[in-house]
C-alpha cells in the first residue's frame, strides 16, 4: 500500500494514459463503423482512416498466430519491468516517462486482448507520402521514450 501511496501520481498518469487511448479509439471506432466510411479526409497533411494492425508500433511485423501470441507475452514482460522500474526509481523525470509508456502500452495491450488487433487511425502524411498509422497509445509510448532519452542525455552531459 505505501508503494501506491508514494507513486500515486504516476499511476494516475498511467490511468490517464490509458483512459485517453481506450476513449479516443472507441470514438473512431464508432464513427468509422456508423458513417459506414473506410477514410476521413481531415486536411492536406492528416487523414483519419481505421486499420486494424496485428503487428507491432506502426503495423511493423504483421504476424501469424503463433508470432502474434510471442509478441503479446513480450509486451507482457515489458510492461511488468516497466512498472518494477517505475517502482524502483528515484527520478521523478524517469518515473514519469516510464509511466507514459506504461499507459500507452496497456492501451493497445487492452485491443490485443480485446480485438486481436490494434486499431490505429492516424494517417499523417505530405503529398504521397504516408507515415505509418498510428493511435493515441503510439503517441503517448513515443513521448515516454523521447523523455527517457532526454533524461539520460541531459544526465550524461552533467556527468
Amino acid at each position: 500500500m505505501e508503494l501506491i501511496k508514494r507513486n500515486w501520481f504516476f499511476l494516475t498518469i498511467i490511468l490517464l494514459g490509458f483512459v485517453a487511448d481506450r476513449t479516443s479509439k472507441e470514438y473512431v471506432i464508432n464513427f468509422f463503423l456508423n458513417q459506414k466510411l473506410e477514410s476521413y479526409y481531415y486536411n492536406q497533411f492528416l487523414n483519419f482512416v481505421l486499420v486494424w494492425n496485428t503487428g507491432m508500433a506502426f503495423g511493423l511485423f504483421e504476424t501469424e498466430t503463433i508470432v502474434y501470441h510471442f509478441l503479446s507475452f513480450l509486451i507482457i514482460s515489458i510492461i511488468i519491468f516497466l512498472f518494477l522500474w517505475l517502482f524502483k526509481s528515484d527520478i521523478k523525470f524517469e518515473k514519469m516517462s516510464v509511466s507514459l509508456i506504461i499507459g500507452g502500452a496497456l492501451g493497445n495491450l487492452y485491443d490485443r486482448i480485446i480485438f486481436r488487433a490494434v486499431p490505429d487511425f492516424i494517417d499523417l502524411h505530405y503529398l504521397d507520402f504516408h507515415w505509418f498509422v498510428f493511435n493515441v497509445s503510439d503517441i503517448i509510448i513515443t513521448l515516454g521514450i523521447l523523455l527517457l532519452l532526454i533524461n539520460d542525455l541531459v544526465s550524461k552531459k552533467n556527468e
